[in-house]
């Protein structure tokens, strides 16, 4: 009988120290990745408030790479006024800005690629680009509703619920608007959260909670405007463009840390 106790605990030890899921919980993994995590804008040094915030992003590669939603850029900056884009890293009044270019953009996932020249900030992983399943526990960290809660980055869970179509079938043509019939020509899925995230979160890296590694971007307004535009207030659901395509967006530039 001792044997066989020995036996099993021995057998029980050996898979807990070889088991390759065991990581930090969840406030760990912010602890570790909250210095990733930065807010994009603009900044133009005669306007009050100089610095605004349009959306959030986070740095991956060589730390000089910043990911966000493409629509988080504006569309038109005011170079006649020395506005520029930017990127701000930090927490608080000790926020730093770091000028920013666009390096490639893909509309169609609405994704976009930043480097901050220099400046070298830690950088997140990413995760596998294949899919993955229902039902997995999730967080995302950013700074929703933008300056008015000022760079605090804040974080949810969440679980992916789904993953769907990005255009839900209008049973009516009539209903179509003009950016559900442009994105039902380029179809893909996202993955659909039982999160509110709200319009200063659009860009926030979706992650494992165990990990940190991104699975996907999250985004309140691309794909609500095709999926739920008769809401008006935000459902408790966001969604997030799958994290393949951020790695089809840096194949070609970067490499992973």
């Amino acid at each position: 009988m001792r044997v066989q106790v020995f036996a099993i605990f021995s057998a029980l030890l050996l898979g807990l120290l070889c088991h390759p899921a065991i990581s930090a919980e969840l406030p760990d993994t912010i602890d570790r990745i909250r210095p990733s995590i930065v807010a994009v804008g603009t900044v133009m040094p005669l306007r009050r408030p100089s610095a605004q915030f349009m959306g959030t992003g986070f740095v991956i590669g060589d730390g000089r790479m910043v990911v966000t939603n493409y629509h988080v850029i504006p569309e038109l900056i005011d170079t006649a006024k020395k506005e520029q884009l930017a990127v701000f890293s930090g927490r608080g009044k000790n926020a730093t800005a770091h000028m920013a270019r666009i390096v490639k953009s893909d509309p169609d996932h609405d994704l976009v690629l930043l480097d901050i020249g220099k400046a070298q900030l830690p950088a997140m992983s990413l995760a596998p680009a294949t899919a993955i399943r229902e039902g997995k526990e999730v967080a995302f960290t950013g700074f929703p509703i933008g300056m008015v809660l000022g760079l605090y980055p804040v974080t949810h869970r969440a679980i992916v619920s789904a993953i769907t179509p990005v255009v839900v079938p209008s049973n009516n043509s009539r209903e179509l608007k003009a950016k559900q019939i442009m994105r039902m020509r380029n179809k893909f899925e996202v993955y659909q959260l039982d999160g509110t995230a709200y319009p200063g979160n659009s860009g926030s890296p979706v992650y494992e909670s165990e990990s940190g590694r991104v699975v996907g971007v999250l985004n309140s307004v691309f794909v609500k405007d095709t999926k739920e535009t008769i809401l008006e207030r935000p459902s408790g659901i966001s969604y997030a463009i799958p994290v393949r395509y951020v790695h089809e967006l840096t194949s070609e530039i970067t490499k992973q840390p």
